[in-house]
């Protein structure tokens, strides 16, 4: 069985970083954007109830990623196939 040499372990550790940032950004610039709306919002009205900071982004949060599964599922179903291969080629051992 072949090792990998340290430039293909960290090309590894790179694509799956890689992936957590394209799977986590949207989430995070959809809750940035409407917690910038909030807060615009309640400092316009000078309404400081803790409720209104919070629910909208959960909400909102949580139909950005119904509506991002499936684009998520294709991109980590791509990614694990490219890693099943590099496992199968026998390329990880020591």
């Amino acid at each position: 069985m072949m090792s990998m040499e340290e430039a293909e372990i960290i090309g590894l550790a790179r694509e799956a970083i890689w992936m957590t940032l394209k799977l986590g950004m949207p989430i995070m610039m959809v809750g940035l954007f409407v917690g910038l709306i909030v807060a615009l919002f309640q400092a316009l009205t000078q309404i400081q109830e803790m409720t209104l900071a919070f629910v909208p982004k959960i909400v909102v949060i949580f139909a950005a990623i119904y509506v991002l599964l499936p684009s998520f599922a294709i991109m980590m179903t791509e990614y694990m196939k490219s890693l099943s291969d590099i496992i199968i080629a026998g390329n990880l051992g020591g």
